[in-house]
């Protein structure tokens, strides 16, 4: 199917689609909404920035216009679950654009505000409500809900659910889900504990997959560089300031070190703020908001912002530490590339990050380019990179790793700036920042 107008679809929400401007379905949109008109389950493998709202959503809301009569107080028609808050946020907006003009009603119940107004606008009952797991378990412990007449549940990035450890949330939530439902599940990669999630909810699903699980955007260009720990700071400002007037998202593994970084950009003058589980709900909308405006250029992040996030212009996404599940490198490089546009995603790898690289090299079926420096080797007799010392030299020091020729930033194998070829020529930004570093010292 090429055109919404194609699927049967109610003309309420035709309109809203027009209007919204989406007149051609993407491809997950294309074969899983006339499955899920049919009352099917359905499995979607997609990557991030493909629609896979309107996918879900745009089924739902049609089936649930034919019901003529509002949900029960306390009561839910379709769950949508959702690993973040800001993913959960961002499927809320969408589902209330969709259903603008309608009497339908949409929920979002999410940690970090106050869990009391929300139970007050969901307790006169709600046809769609988005929810992250542990605020809808609170709400559900508080006897505040009834999930018993709930007739869909939508699983979004159930990968990440995986990772976050919600497992267990999950298993509690379904036991209150009447078995008599329909469920559609969607993840942008398909761990192994995957088809556990696909056997347990899921009942004959129509498998759709439309790009291969960890595949990122067609036009996203990948980089690494090779560099020390301690030097990792020095060149991120560096490639920063060649680009201080595009969006850039850097991301970290702790919140406690993407604080102290946002801080370090702020002081030599980057327009920054941070998004991490420190953050209260409300400082991680300011911060979001003011991205999005243009008033910061620079939002540094752990994982909790690799998912949900829909900024179309984000032109930069550096991994300034790599991630220890290999699927969310593909998460975190899924910001940028968004909507048809094109972007760069540039990782910085450590001595000790080489297993994760290897492990996210391996997940996506191909050889990350590098833009500096050299890949880092074990040192025979050497201890465990993960106890040495980051950046320790060959010869079995601290570090356990040294580069394959002893190669530093300055020699480039693909120009240092973001993107670079894996066999252009010249050093580059980057390089040649290396070459002026090592001779200052």
């Amino acid at each position: 199917m090429t055109e919404f107008s194609t699927m049967g679809l109610p003309d309420l929400v035709l309109a809203r689609l027009a209007d919204m401007g989406l007149k051609e379905p993407t491809p997950i949109q294309a074969r899983a909404i006339p499955h899920a008109l049919n009352g099917e389950d359905v499995l979607g493998l997609a990557q991030t920035g493909t629609g896979k709202t309107a996918a879900f959503g745009v089924p739902l809301i049609a089936r649930m216009l034919d019901y003529g009569r509002k949900p029960a107080a306390h009561t839910v028609r379709g769950l949508v679950l959702a690993p973040t808050r800001e993913l959960a946020n961002q499927i809320a907006a969408t589902l209330k654009d969709l259903t603008e003009g309608t009497p339908m009603k949409i929920g979002l119940v999410v940690g970090g505000v106050s869990i009391n107004p929300q139970i007050q606008r969901i307790s006169r009952g709600t046809d769609i409500l988005v929810a992250t797991p542990g605020r809808l378990l609170d709400i559900l412990d508080r006897k505040a809900l009834d999930l018993g007449s709930c007739d869909f549940l939508v699983l979004d990035e159930a990968d990440q659910m995986l990772d976050l450890g919600f497992i267990h949330a999950l298993r509690k939530i379904s036991a209150l889900l009447p078995e008599e439902r329909q469920t559609m599940l969607f993840s942008a990669t398909m761990p192994k504990q995957m088809n556990e999630i696909a056997n347990s909810y899921l009942n004959r699903p129509v498998r759709i997959e439309v790009s291969p699980p960890g595949k990122p955007a067609a036009k996203v260009t990948q980089s690494v560089h090779f560099i020390a720990k301690a030097e990792k700071l020095s060149l991120l400002k560096e490639l920063l300031t060649e680009h201080k007037d595009e969006r850039t998202l850097v991301f970290g593994r702790t919140k406690h070190g993407m604080e102290k970084l946002m801080k370090v950009l702020e002081k030599s003058g980057f327009a920054a703020a941070a998004i991490h589980g420190n953050k209260s709900q409300g400082q991680r909308e300011r911060a979001l908001a003011a991205f999005k405006s243009g008033q910061i250029k620079v939002l540094v992040a752990t994982d909790v912002a690799a998912r949900g996030l829909d900024i179309p212009d984000v032109k930069y996404v550096y991994n300034y530490e790599l991630p220890n599940v290999a699927d969310a490198y593909v998460h975190r490089i899924g910001r940028t590339a968004r909507a048809g546009k094109d972007g760069q995603a540039v990782a910085f790898c450590a001595p000790d990050e080489m297993e994760e690289l290897k492990a996210i090299q391996k997940v996506m079926k191909i050889t990350i380019p590098t833009a500096s420096g050299s890949p880092w080797e074990p040192v025979p007799g050497a201890s465990p990179a993960r106890g040495g010392r980051p950046g320790g030299k060959p010869g079995g020091k601290p570090g356990g790793n040294r580069r394959r020729g002893g190669g530093g930033r300055g020699q480039s194998q693909g120009g240092g700036k973001p993107g670079g070829s894996a066999n252009g020529s010249g050093a580059g930004a980057g390089g040649g920042a290396g070459n002026r570093r090592r001779q200052a010292r």
